[in-house]
């Protein structure tokens, strides 16, 4: 019974998403207020029925109720409580029950946070977000139904993917979606105004902490996704340009350059039709990855489906929604005014340049991921677009907007002074030609790429905090003045430095590892050794283990440091698991600092064990630098100016008076 009030509940939530398309659509154009505010309660109750949904999903996954055909395919009597409860979205079925449960959240959110906004914008708004709920639970339920009983029910399922079986589902995903889902917000705000035929700078003030919050979930999805994928496929790599990789990048990169552009607009008043253009972009970018992930175009350890049905429907998803709004953005382009003028050397003007290679970026990446797609549906041929492609095209493009993103907050607003901005930088300069000296004479000379990447990582650390620098004073006020500038200074400052220090981690981090790691692959026997990077394993034994659902040959070797020191041991293992017989490899991972010693095991030989052991310096620097980019944008999301609507404490205070 429990399955079928899930299924009902689904139903529920698919009448009120059409009710709340239709209705505070209607009411916009009639201008009745009535009409129009009946989509805040709806959009509540449609959260909180596909809420209901989700949590009875989750309980026949917990409760291993077999006769759901869903959980029947994805989990298994032994298998973990936690990877029970993640296994809910490791499947087709239930990731798209919770991209629906975040769209339903954050339709809820701008119903509640969002009573600030003018009546007939929040209609709007909230209706786009029901025609967009409303599509992919019509999607779930006629091709995706995730309640589907099985009778009779089996014994026993047949267990989660494996690969699944890790705290990176508990995470991955969830941060994933709400990236991606949460560009829906923009993109409904920018349809929103494309049906009023107004855009302004409040606009853009409105739609940028919506745009923030996406970008900072969508850059930790990014981020997790990447790690999981580095410690447990055993490859050692932490980003292959797989085509689905790819397609969460495309929207990152053009959300990116859309919260920079709502700055423009928001300070402004330039860069209107571009900045709701780019918001209709990445959202489709959003729906685009979906549909690669889902369609079955694609082969892939990241898709989640293989039914050509399925694709179609999200293929027609697409063309409703991407051909609709672009559409609507022709028919109201030649209205809209294209805002303020500026001189090429401003801050509008780095922003600009800003969003220009982003976008050049994002149509790269676009290209190198759908051109084999699209040749193989013409010619029936296969052909591969991968790393060599990429490198060759992205990263020429990536420095130049790395070298001037420190420039940007240094110069004024309508017209900027270069050579000044450029003094102000000179001590950021200095730092940073110094680090690629001192790496090139004590680290290693013989890789000028090592040094200059970590060189800019440094300028763009020390380029960032010059900006804090110099507003609160630094060097020519006392400190109790510095103290309180610093302490007066927007919240969205510190944000910005953060965020850019945190690219400026990622950098350091990526020219490391793909310029100084040393890799080394051999067979051993009990008690050879192999060195890698300094560190010394001998190989101790192989052990045969049991785990709750799988079995395990595991290798342990005893490490010693470059100073002969015994570090204990590490371990890496081959496992294969009961249910579904299929093979994973658990790479054994030891931390120094910010480097790691990685060692993956192969297949047993005659000659013995096969060891792939790599020396990663400075590699979690990577994903360090991804989480500081997210504590910049939440850090940024705090600024009072950005929650619209919110009164100062003095204002606020002064209203309690009058109260």
């Amino acid at each position: 019974m429990t399955v079928e009030l899930g299924h009902f509940a689904l139903v529920l939530a698919l009448a009120l998403s059409i009710v709340q398309a239709v209705v505070p659509l209607a009411g916009a154009r009639l201008e009745s207020t009535q009409l129009m505010r009946v989509g805040e309660p709806v959009a509540v109750a449609g959260f909180l029925l596909v809420a209901a949904a989700f949590a009875t999903l989750v309980h026949g996954y917990v409760t291993s109720d077999f006769s759901i055909l869903n959980v029947w395919e994805n989990s298994h009597s032994a298998q973990p409580l936690l990877y029970k409860i993640t296994g809910t979205w490791g499947n087709h079925e239930g990731s798209m029950l919770l991209w629906v449960q975040i769209l339903t959240f954050f339709s809820a959110l701008v119903a509640v946070f969002g009573r600030n906004l003018p009546p007939s914008l929040r209609a709007n708004v909230l209706s786009v977000q029901g025609m967009v709920g409303t599509a992919f639970l019509l999607f779930i339920l006629f091709t995706s139904n995730p309640f589907t009983r099985l009778v009779p029910a089996p014994f026993e399922g047949k267990d989660l993917n494996p690969l699944l079986q890790d705290i990176g589902l508990a995470l991955h995903p969830p941060l994933l979606y709400l990236g991606y889902v949460g560009f829906s917000v923009a993109f409904s705000f920018a349809a929103a105004a494309l049906i009023e035929g107004r855009i302004d700078a409040a606009w853009a003030r409105w739609v940028r902490p919506w745009t923030l919050m996406a970008w900072a979930f969508l850059t930790g999805g990014i981020a997790m996704g990447s790690y999981w994928a580095y410690y447990e496929l055993g490859w050692g790599g932490f980003w292959f340009w797989d085509p689905v990789e790819n397609a969460s990048l495309m929207p990152w990169l053009a959300g990116t350059a859309l919260l920079h552009s709502a700055i423009v607009m928001e300070k402004r008043s330039a860069l209107k039709i571009w900045t709701v253009l780019l918001a209709i972009l990445t959202f489709s970018l959003s729906l685009v990855g979906t549909f690669l992930v889902r369609s079955g175009v694609l082969t892939s350890v990241h898709a989640f489906a293989t039914d050509p049905t399925r694709g179609v429907f999200i293929l027609a998803i697409l063309m409703i929604f991407i051909g609709g709004s672009l559409a609507l953005f022709a028919l109201r382009a030649s209205s809209l005014t294209a805002g303020g003028l500026f001189h090429p050397i401003s801050r509008e003007g780095s922003l600009v340049l800003n969003n220009l290679i982003l976008s050049t970026c994002t149509a790269t990446v676009l290209v190198g991921t759908l051109y084999p797609l699209l040749i193989e549906a013409l010619t029936a041929e296969k052909i591969s677009v991968g790393a060599p492609f990429f490198n060759l095209t992205f990263i020429p493009l990536a420095i130049p907007l790395l070298i001037a993103v420190p420039f940007g907050p240094q110069l004024a607003w309508k017209r900027g002074d270069l050579l000044a901005a450029a003094q102000r930088l000179f001590a950021a300069f200095a730092i940073s030609a110094a680090v690629i000296i001192g790496v090139l004479f004590f680290v290693d000379r013989a890789s000028t790429v090592a040094a200059l990447g970590i060189g800019l990582g440094f300028w763009l650390i020390f380029g960032s905090l010059t900006d804090i620098v110099f507003k609160a004073g630094v060097g020519k006020a006392s400190p109790g003045v510095v103290f309180s500038r610093l302490k007066g200074l927007p919240l969205s400052v510190f944000g910005t430095a953060v965020a850019h220090a945190g690219i400026g981690l990622t950098v350091i981090g990526l020219s490391c590892v793909t310029t100084m790691q040393v890799e080394c692959i051999t067979v051993m026997k009990p008690n050879d050794v192999v060195e890698a990077g300094g560190y010394t394993m001998r190989f101790r034994e192989i052990a045969a283990l049991k785990g709750p659902n799988f079995g395990e040959d595991r290798a342990v070797f005893d490490l010693t440091g470059p100073d002969g020191r015994r570090l204990g041991e590490i371990a890496s293992s081959k496992r294969i698991y009961t249910a579904r017989a299929m093979p994973t490899t658990e790479a054994g991972i030891r931390t120094f600092g910010f480097s790691q010693l990685y060692v993956s095991i192969g297949d047993a030989t005659e000659s013995g064990l096969v060891v792939h052991a790599w020396w990663k310096p400075q590699v979690t620097l990577i994903w360090w630098g991804a989480v500081v980019m997210m504590f910049g944008g939440f850090l940024s999301l705090c600024d009072r100016r950005l929650r619209v609507g919110v009164p100062t404490r003095r204002k606020a205070a002064l209203q309690a008076a009058k109260g």
